[in-house]
């Protein structure tokens, strides 16, 4: 097992990622895990994150210093990296020149047991705005870039490596090898770890905090959801009860689909309630994005302990003590800080910054420390067909975050229709499961067409088309031009209520996926 202490970077989780990649479990833990709490999980080796903080300013993050005493592989990260010089009797400083985005590194030290195997000249991905200007005892450089003389260190003897640039991130492109170089080859972990054991693993912790209490689940018919129903139904079976809300911000045939494979299919126990005028009544006039997830947050836990007390009293059973839901790590990274330390907030997630404080349920997220592709291979691994496992990511708000501006009973109608035909087209040409996600946006802006001799005056739609690994980057898809045009001809044609189509080329950063 790898320990990973985190110090608010939004790239602590994909360093988690890049171990779990190895087939070695990791555990992130607070920047203050104490030595001797370490020493008793028995892990064999610590990774310390990157971090917003400078380590020399007044309340920044420190670990405790006797990790330095345990005799373990440790390997800092950027501010990690900080933190040897600062605790081991180097010096860390402002730079004048901060380094962020592309880099080369010159490997000078090719013995290094972290560049076994790599060429001396690495293409690097950079973000820092300190420097080290002195090592510590015993330290040596390893590796140069254009703006650090101290770009890659190491303590020899004591296994101590320090890299000033993110090798976890894909722009990286040689970084997974050197993340597997310290993981395999210096701390020597087995390759154990699987979707298999995660699953084992989960549900034993599900068991545990669960007893013999009763939990309910907001199934939506999405992957996380989906995924998430199916890992807690193995897990404490009819201890699970499932509520689908239609909230009226759903996809076409979403409902029936739901029915058909949780209730028939997996003969889980779900419950529907159309709550449909309730959603509408809350969003009326509702314009601002911000206020319209967390309306749509509240408003969920709201029909949930609805639904709860009324299943409770009909079956006169033990009241529902928990709320599971599928949240990923993507919702929580955009959404709250991380270890105690402000990071920036995107967007709040229906299920993570929009919930209650007074809620009357404890939160289960059995899914929180995956991204969507692992989760994926879970779905897999449960046997969930492929038209759910491989299903496009679908916002927790639903339609609410693809309507710019107020949500009405037309204006979705009209992007249901939309969204039916991009949907069916991707899958008739075969895109559907080669991107990431594609879907319609219909924008407040309406403009001058031309249908039949006479002129319209109607709204605008945008279709969003972006390729991406994990939701955290991603990019446009350079589509083929026939496609776009059989899409955007259909959605003018059929649609009443659009007359005019645009293609989205932004990428993120430094827009998002969604348009809200």
């Amino acid at each position: 097992m790898i320990a990973l202490l985190d110090f608010g970077s939004q790239y602590t989780q994909v360093i988690a990622r890049r171990v779990r990649e190895c087939q070695v479990f990791s555990q992130i833990l607070r920047y203050d895990t104490p030595a001797a709490e370490l020493q008793a999980l028995g892990v064999q080796g610590i990774i310390l994150s990157g971090g917003p903080a400078s380590v020399y300013a007044e309340g920044a993050p420190q670990p405790d210093p006797a990790i330095f005493e345990l005799g373990l592989p440790i390997l800092g990260i950027c501010y990690g990296t900080q933190l040897f010089a600062f605790h081991l009797g180097g010096k860390v400083v402002a730079s004048a020149r901060r380094e962020y985005g592309k880099g080369t590194l010159q490997v000078e030290k090719a013995d290094c047991a972290l560049f076994r195997g790599l060429p001396t000249k690495l293409e690097i991905w950079n973000s820092h705005g300190d420097r080290i200007t002195k090592l510590p005892r015993g330290f040596r450089i390893v590796a140069k870039s254009d703006n650090s003389d101290y770009a890659a260190i190491e303590h020899p003897s004591k296994r101590f490596f320090g890299l000033q640039f993110h090798p976890e991130v894909a722009h990286t492109p040689r970084g997974r090898e050197i993340v597997r170089n310290f993981v395999d080859g210096v701390c020597g972990c087995q390759p154990t770890w699987t979707m298999g054991s995660f699953i084992e693993q989960t549900c034993a912790e599900i068991r545990a905090k669960v007893g013999d209490s009763r939990v309910i689940l907001g199934l939506s018919g999405g992957v996380d959801s989906s995924v998430a129903a199916v890992l807690l139904h193995k897990a404490i079976g009819d201890q699970l009860t499932c509520i689908f809300v239609n909230n009226g911000l759903l996809r076409d045939g979403e409902a029936e689909a739901v029915q058909r494979l949780f209730g028939d299919h997996f003969h889980m126990k779900l419950k529907t309630v159309d709550a449909t005028a309730r959603f509408l009544k809350k969003l009326k006039g509702v314009t601002d994005p911000e206020r319209k997830r967390k309306l749509i947050g509240v408003e969920f836990v709201r029909v949930f302990e609805d639904a709860a007390v009324s299943l409770a009293k009909s079956k006169k059973g033990r009241p529902f003590k928990f709320l599971a839901q599928g949240t990923l790590y993507p919702d929580v990274i955009e959404s709250v800080s991380i270890a105690g330390n402000p990071a920036s907030l995107i967007k709040s997630h229906h299920n993570v910054g929009g919930l209650p404080k007074n809620m009357k349920f404890e939160l289960l997220e059995p899914l929180r420390q995956l991204f969507k592709d692992e989760v994926r291979v879970v779905g897999e691994t449960l046997g969930l067909p492929k038209e759910v496992v491989h299903r496009q990511p679908f916002p927790g708000p639903g339609l609410a975050v693809r309507i710019l501006g107020e949500i009405t009973a037309e204006r979705l109608k009209v992007l249901r229709a939309a969204d039916r035909i991009v949907i069916d087209e991707m899958k008739a040409s075969g895109w559907y499961y080669k991107v990431w996600q594609s879907f319609a946006v219909l924008l407040p802006v309406r403009s001058v067409g031309v249908m039949g001799d006479e002129r319209t005056y109607e709204s605008t739609c945008a279709l969003r088309i972006v390729e991406s690994q994990d939701g955290m980057t991603a990019d446009w898809v350079r589509m083929p031009y026939e496609l776009l045009a059989t899409i955007s001809s259909r959605i003018c044609n059929e649609v009443r209520g659009i007359n005019r189509v645009c293609f989205d080329i932004s990428s993120k950063p430094p827009s998002t996926i969604e348009w809200e």
